[in-house]
């Protein structure tokens, strides 16, 4: 029986959570301290996800730090890079704008605030 051991990252605690899983079934898992954290594993072993957080380049050259504004799969991060790579935020932008709409079912925000030169 294929054996997974992971770190929660729900909370501060860190438990070291151990999932044993059948093909799509989960048999067990163990050392979590709260139900987080077995939701936690048992997402992270069949639809895993991350906020995506990254830079993206300003029509003026520079640099923009963006994110997702939600989890997006973590197999379509490669995805989402290449729709930030070509597109290009025109300034000024602020913390929590929308630079560009529907990317991996996120959008993409601004996370800084940066007035145009």
């Amino acid at each position: 029986m294929p054996q997974l051991n992971m770190t929660c990252i729900i909370c501060p605690m860190g438990c070291s959570i151990t999932v044993k899983h059948e093909n799509e079934t989960i048999t067990e898992i163990t050392g979590n301290t709260c139900r987080r954290g077995a939701a936690y594993a048992e997402a992270e072993i069949f639809h895993p996800q991350r906020t995506l957080t990254t830079t993206m380049r300003c029509t003026d050259g520079h640099m923009l730090s963006v994110k997702t504004d939600r989890p997006v799969p973590k197999s379509a991060l490669m995805d989402c890079m290449k729709q930030i790579n070509a597109a290009r935020a025109v300034l000024p932008v602020s913390i929590g704008d929308i630079l560009i709409r529907d990317v991996c079912g996120s959008n993409i925000i601004a996370t800084e605030n940066r007035d145009s030169l």
